[in-house]
């Protein structure tokens, strides 16, 4: 099976919007431009499951929280648990979506289905060692299972994802 077979055959969960499913496409391809790797809907060590976890290659942790309109911004405040996960949080979101409506201690960043562009840098905020592991290990776990629920689609895995 190759890569791109496997790519094709990722389930979508039905929670996200089409237009934020495209925000996550294209933020994602931007931060594999960039070199980080990208595992959407993390849990995370609060509970909490941020919209996308970006990895860098020297260990630096991203989030991106996905904000497909005002109203969904609006709607939705439980982004602020999530500096506590991360070394830089960012938002992402559709051109027609105001910038001044996010706040201006995270990143902004503009995407489509086909690409993004980072419209406001985001503060770094380093986090501890224990908590990076911690991460990097969720990331990673997710990662592999996801992984082998591709490759063995009628394995015990899908519960676990």
């Amino acid at each position: 099976m190759s890569v791109n077979s496997l790519a094709a055959a990722l389930p979508v969960d039905g929670r996200q919007s089409p237009t934020a499913l495209a925000i996550a496409r294209g933020t994602a391809r931007y931060l594999h431009a960039l070199g980080y790797c990208v595992v959407s809907e993390l849990p995370l060590p609060s509970g909490r499951r941020a919209d996308l976890v970006a990895l860098g290659g020297d260990g630096e942790i991203i989030i991106v929280e996905i904000k497909s309109s005002v109203a969904d911004f609006r709607a939705d405040q439980k982004w602020t648990d999530y500096r506590l996960h991360c070394d830089r949080l960012f938002f992402a979101t559709i051109i027609d979506v105001p910038r001044e409506i996010f706040p201006a201690d995270a990143g902004l960043i503009v995407a489509d289905a086909f690409g993004a562009s980072i419209v406001g840098e985001a503060p770094e905020h380093r986090l501890p060692a224990a908590t990076r592991k911690a991460i990097m290990l969720r990331f990673a776990h997710a990662a592999a299972l996801r992984l082998q629920a591709l490759a063995d689609p009628q394995g015990p895995y899908a519960g676990e994802i």
